[in-house]
């Protein structure tokens, strides 16, 4: 999650709303922006597009380094769907983008050197999140009001990775990270280290974004991506070995080495019994979560309650997979 890039603060008034699906009309794929690399955490995405494929729904994938670099190219009409969080483009910029699936959800663990037991014991002292503005701070901001306390020195180190390194070096003494780098630090430090309680009702993570304009011109395209990835999230629910069934059976991942793929079971386990993933049953209540979230985090402008989901989601191709699929 990045707070608005700079690259939009003129954006309505040089009138590029008006390309973000020129170039989609006549493409011949579906092209998506990912604004983060194909790996473990977003092989769910593939197989769904894969299985989108299988019924004629071509793709185009490409791996943006930032999450801005993503919007940019949905901005600059080069692509057609992205996936990130772009609430706070869509509210500060007017941009016409509407959110039709989620992804995932923030589900980060706060983790703590064992001399602080509680928050309490964290009040005045230091911590580490990702970057300023970031998913990882705002969780930090929210929890810190909820408990009563104020943090000390802030610092940032981009990378859950990197943060769990400078833990076991004794650098950091408290920091947010993400599941697979909480379980790394539980089993090589866990007797240094634990996990303090986090967010009940995690935010989204990573939305399925695009353009009002390729919706309206592309709907059934639209309704079969979120159908594929509703029926996948809903058997991943059920099994979460269904992903790697299926990457085997497509050979996905297949540059990766055997320990990263030896990862995927029980990373999916996990991330599904955590609730990273879930089928999107409800957007409405979704959207109140994350309306909650964000403006408490400062990337949005409230009240909470005041915003209105039709102007930030479009509903319409749920509402076909939910059908397609028996409710």
């Amino acid at each position: 999650m990045n707070p608005v890039p700079k690259f939009l603060s003129g954006l309505a008034a040089a009138g590029l709303m008006l390309s973000l699906a020129t170039a989609a009309a006549a493409a011949e794929k579906v092209r998506v922006a990912l604004g983060d690399v194909v790996s473990v955490e977003t092989l769910a995405f593939v197989v769904a597009l894969e299985r989108a494929k299988d019924r004629g729904v071509d793709y185009e994938l490409t791996s943006f380094a930032k999450e801005e670099l993503a919007i940019q190219s949905m901005i600059n009409g080069q692509s057609d769907l992205g996936v990130g969080t772009p609430y706070a483009v869509i509210q500060k910029s007017k941009l016409p983008l509407k959110n039709i699936y989620q992804m995932s959800r923030l589900v980060f663990f706060p983790v703590a050197s064992k001399e602080y037991k509680t928050w309490k014991d964290m009040n005045g002292q230091p911590i580490t999140f990702h970057a300023r503005g970031t998913g990882t701070e705002a969780i930090g901001n929210i929890i810190a009001k909820r408990e009563g306390i104020e943090f000390g020195d802030r610092s940032y180190v981009p990378g859950s990775e990197n943060r769990i390194i400078a833990m076991m070096n004794g650098q950091i003494k408290a920091t947010v990270v993400d599941l697979a780098n909480k379980n790394m630090l539980m089993e090589k430090a866990g007797d240094r280290f634990h996990v303090l309680p986090g967010l009940d009702e995690p935010a989204s993570d990573e939305l399925v974004f695009a353009s009002d304009a390729w919706l309206k011109d592309n709907r059934e395209t639209a309704n079969i991506v979120v159908e594929e990835l509703q029926k996948l999230w809903r058997e991943m629910k059920a099994d979460p070995t269904i992903i790697e069934t299926e990457r085997a059976k497509r050979n996905l991942l297949a540059d990766q080495p055997k320990e990263v793929i030896a990862e995927v079971v029980p990373f999916y386990t996990e991330a599904t019994k955590e609730g990273v993933y879930a089928p999107l049953e409800t957007p409405e209540d979704v959207a109140k979560v994350d309306f909650l979230f964000y403006t408490e985090a400062g990337m949005m402008t409230g009240p909470a309650e005041t915003l209105k989901v039709e102007e930030f989601w479009d509903l319409g191709p749920l509402d076909a997979a939910k059908k397609a699929l028996g409710g």
